[in-house]
Parts: C-alpha cells; sequence; structure tokens
C-alpha cells in the first residue's frame, strides 16, 4: 500500500508524463501592453476605430486580462471609452 503512494507522488511530480498534461492549464505567454510597446500610439476619445479594439460585441469594456494593457493604460482605455459613450461616439450597449 506504501508503494503505491510513492509511486504516485513520483509520477504526479514528474512533468514529463503525457498523462498529467491538460491543454485547459497551459502557460500562456505574457501580454504586453500596446500603449507601453509603441510610444507613438496615442489614446484619443474621438476616434471609435481605436476604441472598438477595447470593447466587446455587446459594448462593455474588455478587461485587462482580455486587452493585454497595464494598469495605468487600462484607466485611460476606460476614460476614453467613456468619454467616446457620453458624446455618443461609442454606445452604451448594442442589441
Amino acid at each position: 500500500m506504501a508503494d503505491k503512494k510513492n509511486n504516485y507522488k513520483k509520477n504526479r511530480n514528474n512533468g514529463n508524463s503525457d498523462e498529467d498534461f491538460n491543454p485547459r492549464f497551459r502557460k500562456q505567454r505574457k501580454k504586453v501592453c500596446a500603449l507601453c510597446a509603441d510610444k507613438n500610439f496615442v489614446l484619443d476619445y474621438k476616434n471609435a476605430d481605436q476604441l472598438r479594439k477595447f470593447i466587446n460585441d455587446k459594448g462593455k469594456i474588455l478587461p485587462r486580462r482580455a486587452t493585454g494593457a497595464c494598469a495605468k493604460h487600462q484607466r485611460d482605455i476606460t476614460l476614453a471609452v467613456k468619454r467616446a459613450r457620453h458624446i455618443a461616439i461609442l454606445p452604451y450597449a448594442q442589441d
């Protein structure tokens, strides 16, 4: 009985086995903030085409994990989208 437990632990800790591979928990590459990477890229609330990359099909603002933006630029994106909505460049919700 004790041998089974030891073998199980050895197999479980060995990352080379195919039976431990689960594509659901693959390690993904960290996204790089598009606004930090390109210093010439300026976020403008009057440019709707630029802002559509940061909202989903229902008109909601995408989270950082989806956009890949850093915290500072995600706040700028949110502010720009809200300003564009206020002056009716972007809709609040899409049906």
